[in-house]
C-alpha cells in the first residue's frame, strides 16, 4: 500500500493511496479462511470445501469488502503516522473507473485538518463573577406573587352575580332523558368559571347567577367522551348556586406555606430565598461565560478550516434572515449571502469552538450516557403525551443526540476553565445583573 501526497496548503491535503492487487487478494484469501470451516458445499462436508472453489464462488462479493477496508485501513494508518485530525470527513474517490480484477485500486482523498492548537495559560485568565444576595425585597415580592397565584376566593356582596374567573360553590344533578347517571352528581362543588374543567357550555351558564338562585344547565357531551353511553347525549344538569366568591388574594402566613410544600412562613421563605440565589447564580454564570469567551478569542489565534467557517457563515446568515423575515416559515427561498459581519461572526464562533474542544480533549473531559439521558429526558416533557417517541427518535438520529451532547460538553469545559481561571467576586444589586444579561442579548 503506498500514500502520495498530492496537496498541502494551508490547512488543505490530498493524497493518493494505492492498494496493490496483490494486497487485495491476500485479504481475499484471508476472508474465505475464516469462513472455510462454516461452509458446506454440495459434494464437499463441511469445511472441507477448496480455497479455489470458494474463490471463484465468493471471491467477487467478498472483493468490495476487501477493497473497503483496505482503504478504511490506509486512511486510519495515515492519520494515525500524520497526526492529522480531519475538519469533516474526508473526501474519498477511486479514480481507476476500469478497473477490473488483478489491478491495483487507486483512491484519491482529500480534507481539511483541523490546524494547531497553541497552548493557553488559563491561571492568566482574569474574570469577574457578579454576585446578588437574595435580600428582603425580592423574597417579598416573590411571596407576593404567590399569595396572588395562590387561588383563594372571597364571598362576594349579598346578591352580587358571577363573573368569569369567580368561584361558584354548587351542588347539581345530573340527567340524560330524564334519568339520573352515575358521577352526575355532587354537592358544595366548588368550580371557578372559564376554567374549562366542566364539559364545554357548563361554566359559561353559570356566569350571571348569583347565591341561592336555582339554575337548569343543558349540555351536550362530547362523541369522544370516555364513558360511552353518554357520548354525544345531551345531558340537564339542576344546579343549586351555594355561594359566588371572587378571587382573593392569600394571606401571607403559614398556610400560605403549606401550600407550597414548607412547614411554615420562614421555612417558605428559606426555598423562596434558595431559589432566587440559584436563579441569580445562573444569569450571572451566563455573564462570566461571556467574558471567559471574550477572553480567549483575544488571546488565541490560528488558521481556520475553509469549509467549517463557510458553512458557519451561511448558517449565521441564513438563521438571522428568518429573524428579520418571520413570515417565511420554509427554506426554499434563494441562497443568503453572507455578510463580512456574518463571516466574522463565524469566524469567532468556530475558533472558540475548536479552542473549546481541545481545551477538553486535553483535560479528557466527556459527556457519560447517563447526563444525555438526563437531557433528553428534560427535552422530551416538552412534548406531553409523546415522551417514547422523542427518546426513540434521539436514539436513531446520532446527528440529534450530537446536538444535545454539544452544549453539555462545552458547559463542562467553561466550568473546567472557570476552576483554573482567577476570579473575582464582585456583589452587585439585582438591577446591575438584570443589565449585565441584557446587554448580553443586545451583542
Amino acid at each position: 500500500m503506498q500514500v502520495t501526497e498530492t496537496l498541502n496548503d494551508g490547512l488543505k491535503r490530498g493524497y493518493n493511496i494505492t492498494v496493490t492487487a496483490d494486497e487485495l487478494d491476500a485479504k481475499v484469501n484471508e476472508k474465505l479462511a475464516e469462513a472455510q470451516p462454516g461452509i458446506e458445499m454440495k459434494g464437499f462436508r463441511k469445511g472441507k470445501v477448496p480455497m479455489a472453489l470458494l474463490k471463484k464462488q465468493f471471491g467477487p462479493r467478498l472483493m468490495g469488502e476487501a477493497m473497503q477496508e483496505a482503504v478504511d485501513g490506509a486512511m486510519a494508518k495515515h492519520f494515525e503516522d500524520s497526526g492529522d485530525r480531519p475538519a469533516l470527513q474526508p473526501e474519498v474517490k477511486m479514480t481507476n473507473d476500469d478497473w477490473k480484477e488483478g489491478d491495483d485500486v487507486l483512491v484519491e482523498m482529500t480534507y481539511e485538518a483541523l490546524p494547531d492548537i497553541p497552548d493557553v495559560d488559563l491561571s492568566k485568565v482574569k474574570l469577574e463573577k457578579l454576585v446578588v444576595a437574595a435580600g428582603e425585597a425580592e423574597v417579598n415580592e416573590a411571596l407576593d406573587n404567590l399569595a396572588e397565584n395562590a387561588q383563594n376566593f372571597a364571598d362576594r356582596k349579598k346578591g352580587s352575580k358571577a363573573k368569569d374567573g369567580d368561584q361558584v360553590v354548587i351542588d347539581f344533578a345530573g340527567s340524560v332523558d330524564g334519568e339520573a347517571f352515575e358521577g352526575g352528581s355532587a354537592e358544595d362543588y366548588p368550580l371557578v368559571l372559564g376554567s374549562n374543567s366542566f364539559i364545554p357550555g357548563f361554566e359559561e351558564q353559570l356566569v350571571g347567577v348569583k347565591a341561592g338562585e336555582e339554575k337548569d344547565v343543558t349540555v351536550t357531551f362530547p362523541e369522544e367522551y370516555g364513558a360511552a353511553h353518554l357520548a354525544g347525549k345531551e345531558a340537564v344538569f339542576a344546579c343549586t348556586i351555594k355561594s359566588v366568591q371572587a378571587p382573593a388574594k392569600a394571606e401571607i402566613d403559614d398556610e400560605l406555606a403549606k401550600k407550597f410544600g414548607a412547614d411554615d412562613l420562614e421555612a417558605l421563605k428559606a426555598q423562596i430565598s434558595e431559589r432566587l440565589e440559584a436563579e441569580y447564580g445562573g444569569a450571572a454564570r451566563q455573564v462570566m461565560k461571556r467574558s471567559l469567551l471574550d477572553e480567549l478569542d483575544k488571546l488565541v489565534k490560528f488558521d481556520l478550516p475553509p469549509t467549517l467557517l463557510n458553512a458557519e457563515a451561511d448558517q449565521i446568515a441564513h438563521q438571522l434572515w428568518h429573524e428579520e423575515n418571520p413570515d417565511v416559515e420554509g427554506h426554499d427561498h434563494e441562497k443568503i449571502e453572507p455578510t463580512e459581519e456574518h463571516k466574522t461572526l463565524a469566524g469567532r464562533r468556530v475558533r472558540l469552538g475548536l479552542l473549546l474542544a481541545e481545551l477538553g480533549r486535553k483535560a479528557e473531559i466527556e459527556v457519560s450516557d447517563a447526563e444525555i439521558t438526563q437531557a433528553v429526558m428534560t427535552q422530551a416533557r416538552q412534548y406531553p403525551g409523546q415522551e417514547r417517541q422523542f427518546f426513540e427518535f434521539v436514539q436513531q438520529n446520532p446527528q440529534m443526540r450530537q446536538q444535545i451532547q454539544a452544549p453539555i460538553f462545552e458547559d463542562k469545559v467553561v466550568d473546567y476553565v472557570f476552576e483554573l481561571a482567577k476570579v473575582t467576586e464582585k456583589k452587585v444589586k439585582k438591577a446591575d445583573l438584570e443589565k449585565a444579561v441584557e446587554a448580553l442579548e443586545d451583542e
